[in-house]
Formats: C-alpha cells, sequence, structure tokens
C-alpha cells in the first residue's frame, strides 16, 4: 500500500485546510484509515481515523473542529480542519492499518500562524 498526502499549507488562526491522502497498492488489506501529526518536539499522535465500517473517531482537542471523509471510488482520504488553532501547527501523516502491518504516507507540514 503506498499513501501520498497532500494539502497543507500556512493559515490564520480561525482557517480552514483540508487534507488529502490517496491510497494505491492493495488497498484491499486496509482495515482503517487515519491522520496522526507531530508538532515540534512531541511525539506523534492520533488526530482522526476512519474505519472500513465507516465510524470514525477524533482526539478530544479536534472534536467537532475537523472532519475525517474517504471516497472510496478515488480511494482518497480527507481531513477537513476547520478553526484552526496555533496548536494545530503540526507535521500531519496519514496512516493505513492492515492485519499485522501499517502503511505510513510522508508527512504534510500545516502551520497555523498570523
Amino acid at each position: 500500500v503506498q499513501l501520498q498526502a497532500s494539502g497543507g499549507g500556512l493559515v490564520q488562526p480561525g482557517g480552514s485546510l483540508r487534507l488529502s491522502c490517496a491510497a494505491s497498492g492493495s488497498i484491499f488489506r486496509i482495515l482503517v484509515m487515519g491522520w496522526y501529526r507531530q508538532a515540534s518536539g512531541n511525539q506523534r499522535e492520533l488526530v482522526a481515523r476512519i474505519f472500513s465500517s465507516g465510524n470514525t473517531n477524533y482526539a478530544d482537542s479536534v472534536k467537532g473542529r475537523f472532519t475525517i471523509s474517504r471516497d472510496n471510488a478515488k480511494n482518497t482520504m480527507y481531513l477537513q480542519m476547520d478553526g484552526l488553532k496555533s496548536e494545530d501547527t503540526a507535521v500531519y501523516y496519514c496512516n493505513a492499518g492492515a492485519v499485522a502491518q501499517d502503511y505510513w504516507g510522508q508527512g504534510t507540514q500545516v502551520t497555523v500562524s498570523r
């Protein structure tokens, strides 16, 4: 499975961005897809994930502001980020989980600043 993330950038506080993660390869193996982020000096943390059932869960810090979704026809996952805060600044990574294996895309930088 190969993952290609895109959509990061610089945005002012209160603004919005949409991240995309395109999956290719043996995508039938994927059970769950998610977004993680890593701020400078911090550990990587889960932001949101979406299961093959369509169920989702979110980190408490982003609930009500971020929305994870997927387009199965395009093999693409999205993260709509609204109401961005400076503390959302991080490198965002997409992840795909399969039985006994995780796949990671390259990171995309999100910077929230005036």
